[in-house]
């Protein structure tokens, strides 16, 4: 059963959500945050990213930027561009790309759901960033960014969603990328306790975008059970803050590769080693999108082609086997180019298919790099049936858009 609670959430009033709410701390860096927290004193990039308010080049590891961190998060309460609500409640937050909406419940999710292996995970952390978000909670005794969680759809749900939605939503802005932000409180306690039942019904929820803070929000979670002397098992730092999605409505959109060499081969001479293991046709000069499971395109050379994974080069019975970024990993990276591990092998890098295939054919063709390879995109079920496995992905497998907006709602720990 998941476990999951209400939260009185710390919040914008509505005239300053649009001021306050900003893209995800890992989705940008020091310098583009500057850039978009400029002329903006509300901006949350001064709480998730407060190296920007140290002069340029400053460590963002440093113990002083984690304290600015806490000082600015008491600061927006005390200006009141934070405020907290006095009931505990679930909210709805809905997003709207390409004219799509899908509709997100916000919820505190439990420590030791995570702990135990009820909220699964597809993917490894890496210590070093873990570590960073640990400082960041404990630092602010609060989630200031959701985690985003997926679950099996469910009529309930769909239907107290449904009815909520049809009430005037508490914030309804489009952010400067073009997405719509919508979002509801659930304040009737009728609903808040079928929720928290329906939920208790779920074998499992997974981890859909946000692993580094899942296991930095439960680490935290359980360190501060560990150190209380009087703990209960009920206090707040038992629970983290995570927007929960039903799977039918997620899209997972291609996480493409580039690679900086081809290992010492001529271009033709790589092209003829790919004919061991794939099917290849020229496709002309342009990027096309891969069709179906299996089949990649190829750009190199100013020339495009589609390279299509023969029989018995990949396992459908093998939830990891069946996967393409393994089949690439294998048959193409290390068999060719001689990439063995894909998290610290300098010659390649990785370009969320938002980026659009144009930017694969713009970084091949300025001579950054000499190979771009285009993926189909990984479904909601291989990526489910993967976490129910144990198995983890492949680094670098998934990307979902629209990421989640921070701080539209922050979840303290006391």
């Amino acid at each position: 059963m998941a476990i999951i609670k209400p939260f009185k959430g710390v919040r914008p009033p509505k005239q300053f959500v649009k001021e306050v709410a900003s893209r995800p701390y890992d989705v940008l860096n020091s310098d583009e945050a500057r850039r978009e927290a400029e002329g903006n004193e509300k901006s949350l990039y001064r709480i998730i990213k407060p190296e920007i308010e140290f002069p340029v080049g400053k460590d963002e590891h440093d113990e002083d930027v984690y304290a600015k961190a806490a000082e600015n998060f008491r600061l927006f309460q005390d200006k009141g561009w934070l405020v907290q609500d006095e009931k505990e409640m679930y909210y709805v937050y809905a997003q709207t790309m390409n004219g799509k909406t899908q509709y997100g419940l916000v919820v505190g999710a439990y420590v030791e759901d995570y702990i135990n292996g009820k909220i699964k995970k597809h993917e490894l952390t890496r210590r070093d960033k873990e570590e960073d978000r640990m400082k960041h909670v404990r630092v602010n005794d609060a989630n200031i960014e959701p985690v985003f969680f997926a679950y099996h759809y469910n009529e309930e749900i769909n239907a107290i969603i449904a009815r909520i939605i049809r009430q005037e939503a508490e914030y309804d802005f489009i952010s400067v990328d073009g997405v719509g932000h919508h979002f509801w409180l659930i304040d009737n306690d009728t609903d808040i306790r079928r929720i928290t039942e329906i939920f208790a019904t779920f074998p499992a929820m997974y981890i859909a975008d946000g692993h580094h803070r899942s296991a930095a929000a439960a680490l935290v979670g359980a360190e501060k059970a560990k150190n209380n002397p009087y703990h209960r098992g009920d206090e707040e730092y038992n629970y983290f803050m995570a927007v929960c999605f039903p799977d039918n409505q997620l899209t997972i959109i291609d996480y493409n590769r580039v690679v900086k060499d081809l290992n010492g081969l001529s271009p033709d001479a790589f092209l003829k080693k790919l004919e061991k293991n794939f099917l290849v046709e020229p496709t002309g000069s342009e990027i096309q999108k891969p069709g179906n499971l299996h089949n990649f395109s190829v750009y190199l050379d100013g020339r495009s082609f589609s390279v299509t994974a023969k029989p018995g080069t990949y396992d459908d019975n093998d939830p990891i086997g069946a996967l393409d970024v393994t089949v690439t990993s294998l048959l193409i990276l290390d068999e060719i180019l001689g990439i063995k591990d894909l998290r610290s092998d300098k010659r390649i890098d990785f370009v969320g298919g938002i980026r659009g295939l144009g930017e694969l054919k713009k970084r091949v063709d300025t001579g950054e790099m000499a190979l771009a390879i285009a993926l189909y995109p990984v479904s909601m079920k291989q990526l489910m049936d993967i976490a129910d496995s144990g198995n983890i992905m492949p680094p670098k497998t998934t990307w979902f858009e629209p990421k989640l907006r921070s701080g539209l709602v922050i979840h303290k720990l006391s």
